[in-house]
């Protein structure tokens, strides 16, 4: 997103910001706007009726390559990275939030972590059947005592010869009742930080079992579940990374998984604004002419176009941090913060504006999705800490 150029006056070897897409992310971003129309609109209003898991629509995403962008290309991947993902999922959130949250749990928590921590035999042996979407990826981390404090989890792991056996619960695991992969936090040693080590865990294996399903306000078509570990033998081969390790690795993926809450968050809001946008384009004045509608209602939708633009960039400038190896987590809880109130904002006022209309269709159920986005990958608080440290340590 940042390139060097010169500008009119600019002094000699000045650099600015280029806040256009490269053609291939702009013909990616096309690509997946019309699989978006043509594959999930028709059924978005359904699945969330139903609560029923898109798995056609995923398989059919698979196929266009988006279940690979974060991994490297000689397992398969396209290595498209971060900013390439937010593009994708900001299309797909914008029909079907249910559907994006998949691809972005499977992306953004799964596939990233094991491209960046896993060794290489882990990769050979797990990337061909996540890159395809025959095995979907799920991040268990969330414990009943365990939600904001992540240094708090008492999943176990004891070591037992040449493997690790774990035993307790996790809870709130999107995408946990159709993932085949879990990537597995639980305490190896009583450190409160440096004892949490991260485990490979197939869906298969005695032990690993899928407990209650939640009933949700929105993304309905995301089961979220709980997943249960009874006695599971992990190879000792299945630690990713470092024992004690885990830790580093959550928080690091959180960056990431927040790239990708706030990219739902902006196609929520764009969605929402267009829903707006559309209907004053509707209204009449007495002798018939478009007024587009009232003078309230349009500054709703001039500050909704410009904060949208404002957490769009946010997003996309910690995203090419990401991609460029450098911490971003005050820029990545920014870019979420930003998004997710957005997000709230603009369903609230889609809802009022379109008036009855409002009340049933896409606008409720846009109202109904965005409420999780101030919640999950670290409620808006837990953004607000991660800002404010930053910017006090900074």
């Amino acid at each position: 997103m940042t390139n060097p150029s010169k500008t009119p006056g600019a002094p000699t070897g000045a650099r600015v910001a280029d806040f256009e897409l490269p053609e291939d992310l702009k013909a990616l971003q096309a690509t997946v706007r019309a699989f978006a129309e043509r594959e999930l609109a028709p059924i978005a209003a359904g699945l969330d009726a139903e609560a029923r898991f898109p798995r056609e629509a995923v398989a059919r995403a698979a196929g266009l390559g988006l279940l690979r962008v974060t991994v490297p290309r000689e397992h398969g991947g396209s290595e498209l990275g971060n900013l390439a993902s937010c593009v994708l999922l900001e299309e797909l959130n914008a029909v079907c939030p249910s559907t994006g949250v998949t691809v972005s749990v499977h992306n953004s928590l799964a596939c990233s972590p094991l491209a960046k921590w896993g060794n290489d035999e882990q990769k050979r042996r797990y990337f061909p059947r996540l890159i395809t979407g025959e095995w979907l990826g799920a991040y268990c981390l969330s414990e009943a005592g365990a939600g904001s404090d992540v240094a708090a989890l008492r999943c176990e792991a004891k070591r037992a010869g040449d493997a690790w056996v774990l035993n307790g619960p996790k809870l709130w695991i999107t995408t946990g009742s159709e993932a085949s992969l879990f990537i597995v936090f639980a305490r190896t040693s009583p450190d409160r930080n440096k004892g949490i080590s991260a485990f490979l865990v197939e869906r298969g294996w005695p032990g690993v079992g899928v407990g209650k399903k939640e009933r949700k306000l929105g993304i309905r078509a995301s089961p979220t579940v709980e997943i249960l570990l009874d006695n599971v033998q992990v190879p000792a081969a299945n630690l990713l990374g470092q024992e004690g390790q885990g830790f580093a690795i959550a928080l690091d993926t959180l960056d990431g998984g927040r790239l990708g809450i706030a990219s739902q968050s902006l196609g929520i809001a764009r969605a929402c604004h267009d829903l707006i946008r559309d209907h004053l384009e509707t209204i009449r004045d007495d002798k018939g002419r478009s007024s587009g509608g009232s003078q309230a209602a349009q500054y709703q939708l001039a500050d909704l176009a410009a904060d949208l633009d404002a957490a769009r960039f946010l997003t996309w400038r910690a995203a090419v941090l990401r991609d460029r190896g450098v911490r971003c987590s005050k820029e990545a809880a920014m870019a979420k913060l930003a998004a997710s109130r957005l997000c709230n904002r603009a369903a609230r006022s889609a809802v009022a504006i379109l008036g009855p209309a409002g009340a049933s269709g896409a606008a409720e159920r846009f109202l109904r999705d965005a409420r999780i986005t101030e919640i999950y990958e670290g409620a808006t608080d837990i953004q607000r800490l991660v800002v404010a440290r930053g910017v006090l340590g900074g």
